[in-house]
């Protein structure tokens, strides 16, 4: 069996101190830069590997950070993820990815599960299921776990949080349509209870209500961000009597539902009905038929959380302090609404 490189054989080869050597490998400021380079060396060279465990003990610090998304088969969660793990890995930082699949329970699981991996915090998004409750928050908050919100939050005091302005998103996208000579806007929204949801949903009610326009709550439908459910919502708006000449959806895979059954029914779009999503997933632009979103800056969203996530980390646990990071949503306007006789403001 090969006997593993310790420090001390690095020291020995080199005729210094393993104390010398040991600060070296951990970028000690009273070490110079030529020796902590020339340590460095020696131990690539040597096939040297330091004991995370021992550093994880000593420091105080697992280098191990969770972070908890609904779901990490949406681009907006992987660019998060991405965005995340661009602004921790220099830093030495691992990321420990878990998935609720928007149940309660599994978020549950996955905050223990973490905990009891010594992770050093947890960035997240809530899911979107369950019953309200704090008990697992509160376990993270007594520990002195950073905890960090990121687009879907809960409001709790001295937890930090990165969101868009998912009210101007939805002003924004309702706007839009008015300014495209629509007047029957329909809204496919989701589950109100979830912030995000709700303040799109308060957006496009406030755009509809400055234009002078008529407020109907029956244009109003509830569901689950999922493909067969945005045509199963889009098919009980298109029975109506009276049925609209836009739809503003909170999510993007829902505004694909109601385009497939727009045109299923022979319709087009944009000029018999428009269609608007939301968190500009790729496949909004790549299709035939571009599909009009609000773009949430995913990426910048997950390394602003990992640097809110930072100073929280590095900052006295006696000091207690929230910050909520609000970023701006963009509009991006392409063919499902853009009629051609009107000019996109």
């Amino acid at each position: 069996m090969t006997k593993k490189t310790t420090i001390y054989d690095i020291a020995e080869k080199l005729g210094i101190t393993a104390a010398t050597v040991s600060r070296a490998l951990n970028g000690n400021p009273k070490i110079s830069e030529a020796t902590r380079q020339l340590v460095s060396d020696t131990a690539k060279e040597m096939n040297y590997e330091q004991n995370k465990l021992a550093l994880a003990l000593k420091s105080g610090k697992s280098y191990n950070v969770g972070v908890i998304v609904p779901r990490i088969d949406s681009n907006f969660f992987a660019s998060v993820i991405r965005g995340i793990e661009e602004e921790l890995y220099p830093k030495g930082y691992h990321v420990i990815i878990c998935q609720t699949h928007d149940q309660k329970s599994l978020e549950i699981e996955n905050i223990n599960s973490l905990l009891n991996a010594q992770v050093d915090g947890i960035l997240m998004s809530i899911s979107n299921s369950g019953p309200e409750e704090n008990q697992s928050f509160d376990r993270l908050i007594k520990k002195n776990v950073p905890l960090i919100f990121f687009d879907r939050k809960k409001e709790i005091e001295g937890v930090s949080s990165v969101t868009i302005d998912d009210f101007k998103g939805g002003y924004q996208a309702t706007q839009h349509l008015i300014d495209q000579g629509c007047r029957r806007i329909a809204h496919l929204s989701n589950n109100r209870k979830i912030e995000i949801f709700k303040n799109r949903y308060l957006g496009y009610k406030q755009a509809i209500i400055d234009n002078g326009l008529e407020f109907d709550e029956s244009l109003v439908i509830e569901t689950t961000s999922r493909v067969a459910e945005g045509s199963k919502s889009t098919k009980v708006l298109l029975d109506m009597e009276t049925p609209p000449d836009a739809i503003f959806s909170s999510s993007d895979f829902v505004a694909l539902g109601a385009i497939q059954e727009i045109k299923s029914r022979g319709l087009k779009i944009p000029e018999d009905i428009c269609v608007v999503g939301f968190a500009n997933e790729p496949f909004t632009r790549f299709m035939e038929l571009s599909i009009t979103s609000v773009d949430q800056s995913p990426v910048e969203m997950g390394r602003i959380a990992a640097q809110v996530f930072m100073e929280e980390v590095n900052k006295s646990k006696k000091i207690k302090t929230q910050k909520q990071v609000v970023l701006t949503p963009e509009l991006m306007i392409r063919k499902s609404s853009l009629k051609s006789e009107v000019i996109a403001h």
